[in-house]
């Protein structure tokens, strides 16, 4: 047992952070017929978070090591993919008794990566090409934040603070400098000019100018401090007033000085559309990365030996979803047709649920993180402001 109350990975694909009603479905389907039927089940949403337009599909990779070794076919989206409501994103094929416990944690790695992956594509479709880092870990449980952070970064955050990610993504983790260590030195001057004496000459020269005074008096007298690469502006709600104009202050004093190269970054309890309006150089997002709105996938049987089959609210028999690379328009089918037409750009649309597991063999490609992070930024660009 953890120390920590959080499963390991052979809990998890054990099916131990199952529901229980999964287990009585077992027993009871074991009971009719051994649990040996063909089903297709179909993993699809039904309606986005908040009226979001668009999901980011994120967490195929560890659906099939969770899945990996059941007798069962798998089909799905790739990694990156912009989804809409009411569309499939992953397909399984095969005996119900393979599967059936593991729903639950197969859900969970659909349900919170995607939803991360997405706030963090939504921020940083706002804010172009100005830099979004992720901060959001220390309001996460310790066991998942390599996860977020890594999902974050897929989404379109250009860093991330969290070390344990590194080694999944393969960059190193964004940060400068915390409050405690302006407080540990008991003055701003002392603790910049440690900060630039002892820290590793490689991370950016950013210092934090909110601790005691206003935050363009601190500016200043760190610009006249250490050689800066910028500062960051991290005021509490209490003191924050109109950040905005805060920050146009902020550079114009700095500019009229001869530090036009001083980039200016905002966190703490920013959001989408906050990033959209502050007009900083560069944004540090924690709680409204880290703990998104999740996506509601489900989880429905579609089909029973060949049969369409659904329960009221969802459409029954195997699909496929077909999208028009020109316009991202994407229509839904059933499965085994011709490719459609797209009705707007008169383009043949392309299939975007793919085999990815052959009787519990992985057959996908493993790609880069940034090469997922790569196809969300491009998506996210072509479907207009």
């Amino acid at each position: 047992m953890s120390k920590f109350h959080a499963a390991g990975d052979d809990d998890i694909i054990a099916g131990k952070t199952t529901d229980s009603y999964f287990i009585n479905a077992l027993r009871a389907i074991e009971g009719i017929d051994g649990g040996g039927k063909e089903v297709v089940a179909e993993v699809s949403i039904y309606s986005l978070p908040y009226g979001y337009e668009y999901g980011v599909f994120l967490g195929l990779e560890d659906s099939l090591n969770l899945l990996e070794r059941k007798n069962i076919d798998v089909y799905a989206m790739e990694e990156g993919n912009l989804f809409y409501s009411r569309e499939v994103v992953m397909r399984i094929e095969g005996p119900y008794r393979d599967f059936c416990t593991l729903e639950t944690p197969l859900l969970g790695l659909l349900c919170h990566t995607s939803g991360i992956a997405t706030k963090a594509a939504r921020i940083k479709r706002l804010a172009g090409k100005k830099t979004v880092l992720s901060f959001g870990v220390r309001r996460v449980h310790p066991a998942i934040a390599p996860m977020v952070d890594r999902a974050a970064y897929i989404g379109g955050c250009d860093g991330f603070s969290c070390i344990g990610a590194e080694e999944y993504i393969g960059k190193k983790a964004s940060g400068t400098m915390p409050h405690s260590l302006i407080i540990y030195a008991e003055d701003q001057v002392k603790g910049w000019r440690a900060f630039d004496e002892f820290c590793d000459p490689g991370v950016p020269r950013i210092a934090l100018v909110d601790t005691y005074c206003d935050e363009k008096e601190e500016t200043i007298k760190a610009a006249q401090t250490i050689d800066l690469d910028g500062v960051r502006l991290d005021t509490p709600s209490s003191r924050r007033g109109n950040m905005a104009e805060i920050v146009r202050e902020i550079r114009w004093e700095l500019d009229i000085r001869g530090y036009e190269n001083v980039k200016i970054f905002v966190s703490g309890g920013l959001d989408e559309y906050e990033v959209k309006n502050i007009g900083a150089d560069g944004y540090g997002v924690g709680t409204n990365i880290s703990n998104a709105p999740i996506i509601n996938f489900a989880l429905d049987i579609v089909e029973i030996g060949g049969k369409a089959v659904a329960k009221r609210g969802k459409l029954g028999g195997k699909k496929q979803i077909w999208r028009c690379s020109k316009c991202m328009g994407d229509v839904t089918t059933i499965d085994g047709v011709p490719p459609p037409i797209c009705s707007s750009c008169k383009e043949e649309m392309v299939p975007l649920l793919k085999k990815v597991m052959d009787r519990g063999k992985k057959i996908m490609d493993k790609r880069k993180d940034e090469e997922i992070r790569d196809t969300v930024l491009r998506q996210i660009s072509s479907i207009g402001p």
